[in-house]
C-alpha cells in the first residue's frame, strides 16, 4: 500500500511540474505576442546606411515650435550620409517602425555653438548686387565661403557697415525633437 501511495505522489508531482512548465511557456508566448504587437509587429530597427522616413516636431526649450512635418510628407534621410544634424541621426539609430522618441539635442550635437568669427562687419557698398537702400536689419545676405554660398542675417547697421551673422540660424540653441519613425529601408 505504501508503494502505491508513493507512486501516486510521484505521478502527482510530475503532473504538477508539467502543468507549471506549460503555464510558464504560455506566459512567455503571451508576453512575446504582446511585445510583437506593441513594437509595431516589426523587429526592423534603423542602423547606419539605412534610409529612414520620420515625422518630427522641433521645439526650443521654451516650447516654441521651430519646425515640424506633421500633416505633411515624412522626411527621409540616409543614416550616416551627413544629411541631418548628428544628434537627430543618433536619436533615430535603434528605433523601430512606429516608435516615437523625445530627445534633447545640445548645440554641439546640433548646429554648433555660435562662432564669433562668423559675425562680420561688412561695408554696405561691398554687399554685391544689392542696393544699399534695400538692406536693413533682418535682410538676408549671401557670401561665398569655401566655394559654397552661405546666408547671413543683418543684425545691425549704420550708414557705412552692416553687422552680418553667418552662423546657422539655430547655432547655440538646445533643440528638442519628438521623432516618429514610419519607414525603414535597409541600406
Amino acid at each position: 500500500m505504501d508503494q502505491e501511495v508513493s507512486m501516486e505522489e510521484t505521478a502527482k508531482k510530475k503532473n504538477t511540474k508539467t502543468y507549471a512548465l506549460a503555464a510558464a511557456v504560455a506566459v512567455l508566448l503571451i508576453v512575446g505576442a504582446a511585445y510583437y504587437l506593441l513594437a509595431g509587429s516589426s523587429s526592423l530597427v534603423a542602423a547606419p546606411g539605412d534610409n529612414v522616413s520620420v515625422y518630427y516636431t522641433g521645439t526650443f526649450t521654451n516650447g516654441t515650435v521651430f519646425d515640424s512635418n506633421i500633416g505633411k510628407q515624412p522626411f527621409s534621410f540616409t543614416i550616416g550620409a551627413n544629411q541631418v544634424i548628428p544628434g537627430f541621426e543618433q536619436a533615430v539609430i535603434g528605433m523601430g517602425i512606429n516608435q516615437t522618441k523625445n530627445v534633447t539635442i545640445p548645440p554641439a550635437e546640433g548646429y554648433g555653438e555660435v562662432n564669433p568669427q562668423l559675425i562680420e562687419q561688412v561695408p554696405i557698398n561691398a554687399i554685391g548686387g544689392q542696393v544699399s537702400t534695400s538692406i536693413h536689419v533682418g535682410s538676408i545676405i549671401t557670401r561665398v565661403y569655401n566655394g559654397q554660398n552661405v546666408e547671413g542675417v543683418v543684425t545691425a547697421m549704420n550708414d557705412t557697415t552692416a553687422t552680418v551673422d553667418f552662423n546657422p540660424p539655430l547655432a547655440g540653441q538646445t533643440l528638442l525633437f519628438s521623432i516618429k519613425v514610419v519607414a525603414i529601408k535597409k541600406g
